[in-house]
């Protein structure tokens, strides 16, 4: 009878141990946002850092040539009126 306690202690600990684990305070507050701004950060100074600074430079002439060809379609409207 006296063997059985250590036992059973044991295997209540170990199922206290198994339990869910708390969540975290700082998992709650994480921004999306920032996350990826700062992974796209290290990844320019990672293996494809050169790939990624490319994709951020066309990624900008894509945004500029927009704008151009909104305004022109624009000015073109404005002088057929």
């Amino acid at each position: 009878m006296r063997c059985r306690a250590p036992v059973l202690t044991a295997a209540l600990l170990a199922l206290a141990a198994c339990g869910k684990e708390a969540p975290r305070a700082d998992a709650a507050k994480a921004d999306p946002a920032k996350e990826r701004a700062e992974a796209l950060e290290r990844a320019k100074d990672g293996a494809f850092g050169t790939q990624v600074k490319a994709l951020e430079a066309a990624k900008g002439l894509e945004a500029d040539l927009n704008k151009k060809a909104t305004e022109a379609v624009d000015r073109a409207e404005k002088d057929a009126k």
